[in-house]
């Protein structure tokens, strides 16, 4: 149980809700031989057709997969996330007027900043993209945060330099 009760809560720790949870929990429990396709199509079909939040599909995987003690870890693991959340903003709130606090977010923000730019970098090469890509896709984005130039007509600007840049 305490494995499936993680491979839920990964799913969760990994999404942003709704159906995010899904590839994760499709390849985890399809390899862990805990769920079979259908189970899948059931329970979106029951997240969609109930009310309320449409994350909610995860409880009925968990009682599809795994009974009541499944629905109750899904529920529990798709709720931890929100309450840790809660408790981190909680634990800042007492902490913010700290100089040290301040530092610690600086450096957060700037070794994030950094993960994600060798990220980009490395899908940026691996995918063939060149100077002129990059140049487009800043020069749109400057263009798209002035906010004087309708979004529209960034997209198909952007398309068409690239297209017959490229061609």
């Amino acid at each position: 149980w305490l494995t499936y009760f993680l491979i839920f809560l990964k799913s969760s720790l990994l999404s942003t809700g709704g159906r995010g949870p899904l590839p994760y929990l499709y390849s985890d429990l399809l390899a862990h031989g805990w769920a079979r396709e259908s189970h899948f199509a059931e329970a979106l079909t029951v997240g969609e057709i109930s009310p309320g939040p449409n994350g909610l599909w995860v409880v009925s995987l968990g009682y599809l997969t795994g009974g009541l003690p499944g629905a109750l870890l899904a529920t529990l693991a798709i709720a931890l996330p929100p309450l840790l959340v809660l408790l981190v903003a909680r634990i800042y709130e007492r902490l913010k007027s700290y100089r040290a606090t301040a530092g610690v977010l600086d450096g957060l923000v700037l070794a994030i900043t950094g993960s994600g730019i060798a990220v980009l970098y490395n899908l940026f090469v691996s995918n063939g993209v060149s100077v002129i890509t990059v140049i487009i896709a800043a020069t749109t984005a400057a263009l798209a945060l002035s906010g004087r130039v309708p979004t529209l007509l960034l997209l198909a600007g952007a398309a068409v330099i690239g297209a017959l840049w490229l061609s």
